[in-house]
């Protein structure tokens, strides 16, 4: 079981707790440090290599950015691949790109890429990655919450950062995804950094939304890492939330917690209603009377992006 995302990393500013484990961080920076002293290898010349990654620690959205980048360049008649490195805790997002796009997994980035590359595929993508300098990525994408940002600004155990925001002077992309919140002084902040980095913002849409009725009450639960956005993209669609039910981001589901969230559906007279993440993870057998809210990533000039990736790759 994996524990919960403490609640002080997202706090406007950082609190005791925050201080007190500063000295805990210097693994980090110094790591970071050496990162940045270390000369990058050359870019791969079969194949051209995306990453979408982040700086803030789950609930950025990148595994389904990394999914809508794979379908617009599949749309472009581009042969494309995902790539994931290997790890046992992280099943949910490696069935969901094995499921939605051809996926390569290893316990090594390389490993995985290179068998895309013997496959003839001209453009993978990384679910992850950026903090790997063993591959000199063509485009770099960092995904930020809209809401959540970068919580207390603090590196990890502090708060929710893997590097610090001056990092972003590395990168080429930037994406926010959120419900449409204004966003305008993150952009001048992340321009004070890096003034060529291009910024995008998204949001999630729903596809099957129809297949709900309006007047259910409903039991929503999930192990993301951003469940705020999950619930609020439920009650834009009018559905009727009675009991929310928040588990650690990918948390591996028992039968045993299964049958807690029946027994609490039907005292609530709830229909019970979850993410896609969530659903591939639970056992088929355990699946009914479960539904999956489907979603579907929306870019806001996603003609630009097209535009972009047409110049990188």
């Amino acid at each position: 079981m994996r524990l919960k995302k403490p609640n002080f990393w997202d706090y406007k500013k950082p609190n005791l707790l925050s201080y007190l484990l500063l000295p805990l961080t210097f693994p980090f920076i110094i790591n970071n440090f050496l990162l940045s002293l270390r000369k990058k290898n050359e870019k791969y010349k079969k194949i051209k290599t995306i990453c979408v990654g982040n700086i803030y620690v789950g609930g950025t959205a990148k595994t389904p950015l990394t999914i809508k980048i794979n379908n617009i360049l599949n749309n472009l008649n581009i042969k494309t691949a995902t790539v994931k490195k290997y790890y046992p805790n992280q099943i949910d997002e490696q069935n969901l790109l094995k499921k939605k796009t051809n996926f390569y997994c290893a316990h090594n980035r390389k490993i995985a890429l290179n068998l895309a590359i013997q496959d003839n595929y001209k453009v993978a993508i990384f679910d992850d990655g950026l903090q790997d300098s063993s591959i000199n990525y063509d485009l770099s994408i960092v995904c930020f919450n809209s809401a959540k940002w970068i919580g207390n600004g603090f590196l990890i155990p502090s708060g929710p950062l893997r590097e610090k925001l001056q990092s972003l002077s590395k990168y080429d992309v930037v994406f926010f995804n959120g419900n449409k919140e204004d966003i305008s002084s993150l952009k001048i902040i992340i321009k004070k950094f890096n003034k060529d980095i291009k910024i995008f913002e998204t949001h999630y849409s729903p596809i099957n939304s129809d297949k709900f009725d309006k007047n259910d009450k409903y039991l929503i639960f999930s192990g993301i890492g951003n469940p705020d956005i999950f619930k609020k993209t439920l009650t834009e669609n009018k559905l009727n939330i009675v009991k929310e039910i928040k588990f650690p981001d990918h948390y591996n589901y028992t039968k045993n917690d299964i049958d807690k969230i029946k027994i609490l559906a039907k005292n609530s007279n709830a229909k019970i209603l979850t993410t896609e993440k969530d659903y591939i993870k639970i056992d088929s057998k355990d699946r009914h009377s479960i539904n999956f809210f489907e979603i579907e990533l929306f870019i806001k000039d996603e003609d630009k992006l097209i535009d972009l990736l047409k110049l990188n790759i």
